[in-house]
């Protein structure tokens, strides 16, 4: 790992005994100071979604920022990734640029990310949202069942029309597990509740995002939660447009991955408007930053981490919630924390 050095300050006094502890001091400054350098490569959302790769980009910042480290092959940076193609090659920058640690963000590097490792086995990768058996990958991944059932207790507890939507980026375990939790959540809440699905085969259009809120908003979906990346741009667009056209229309948005309140924020009469009406919380970030973390005082291990709503992995934002609403989803919480009930991570089709 790449050495950072420190300015150290002597007082006068000091300066009498600096001869003799150099050697010593500058060893264990440098020991001190061995940082790993890291780089992420995003999914096809890019780095600003305002979620999922964003969320993992401001855990490396603070990660650098936190200590006094430069955008950069030295110290932490990200390589974009536009379509799935891009990953192989994105995969070899950051080996060329002698990166430490390599983030593969998203489930849909994971085949990118195992075929490297097997051919480079002195290169350490983690992988977010997926497993791998590799020696040299170690994995980091969410139980997004969890907090996506509490979104449909929020959803179930607070619709007008008792039919709610779901658009998901790319079908697939990571989605399933974000389906099926919300299905499961607001069925709890009304076995008779009406759930539209609906994939939009990308996590960066929006442009189909919105094409399908529209759909489900005009056949009476008051609530629609997204887990697809960028292409929930889409649906908050959507949602802010109708609104502004029909101020007398109660709809909303549920976000992910991180508090998207402000992506649903639109100026109806002068005055603001929040549609996001809670979003789903996964920590990424602070996953991240504990892997980083434990590498620099352990070395790399090839660990397979996994956080629920217990160690505060996932959660749900309180947003524009009421409190008999707010009530409930602790109430569930708790029960899913206390092993009352098992949140299914497929759907049921």
């Amino acid at each position: 790992m790449k050495k950072h050095s420190k300015l150290v300050k002597y007082t006068m006094a000091g300066l009498a005994l600096l001869g003799a502890l150099a050697p010593m001091a500058a060893k264990a400054q440098e020991e001190e100071n061995d940082l790993a350098s890291v780089v992420m490569i995003t999914d096809i959302g890019g780095v600003d979604d305002k979620s999922f790769n964003q969320s993992a980009w401001e855990g490396i910042t603070q990660y650098g920022e936190d200590n006094g480290l430069e955008r950069g092959a030295e110290g932490y940076d990200y390589i974009q990734s536009d379509s799935d193609s891009d990953f192989i090659n994105n995969i070899n920058t950051a080996m060329q640029a002698n990166f430490d640690l390599i983030f593969g963000i998203g489930y849909k590097l994971e085949p990118a990310i195992n075929q490297t490792a097997q051919q480079f086995r002195d290169k350490n990768f983690i992988i977010v949202d997926a497993t791998s058996e590799e020696e040299n990958v170690a994995t980091i991944n969410f139980k997004d069942h969890e907090a996506s059932f509490l979104a449909g207790v929020a959803a179930a507890m607070t619709t007008e029309t008792d039919h709610l939507g779901f658009v998901g980026g790319v079908e697939g375990v990571v989605i399933d597990r974000f389906e099926a939790g919300f299905v499961a959540g607001a069925k709890a809440v009304n076995p008779d509740i009406e759930i539209t699905v609906e994939y939009a085969g990308s996590f960066g259009d929006a442009s189909a995002g919105k094409q399908i809120a529209a759909a489900m908003y005009a056949n009476d979906a008051d609530i629609i939660f997204h887990a697809s990346g960028d292409t929930g741009n889409g649906v908050f667009s959507e949602a802010k447009d109708l609104v502004t056209n029909d101020p007398s229309r109660n709809l909303w948005v549920i976000g992910v991955d991180r508090d998207q309140d402000e992506e649903g924020i639109v100026e109806v009469d002068g005055e603001e408007r929040h549609l996001t009406l809670t979003s789903t919380l996964k920590e990424v970030g602070n996953g991240i930053l504990t892997f980083i973390d434990q590498t620099n005082e352990n070395g790399f291990e090839a660990t397979h981490a996994v956080y629920g709503l217990e160690d505060g992995g996932v959660d749900l934002t309180e947003g524009q919630l009421t409190d008999e609403v707010k009530e409930a989803v602790a109430e569930y919480r708790q029960q899913i924390i206390d092993g009352e009930i098992e949140v299914p991570e497929t759907p049921e089709r």
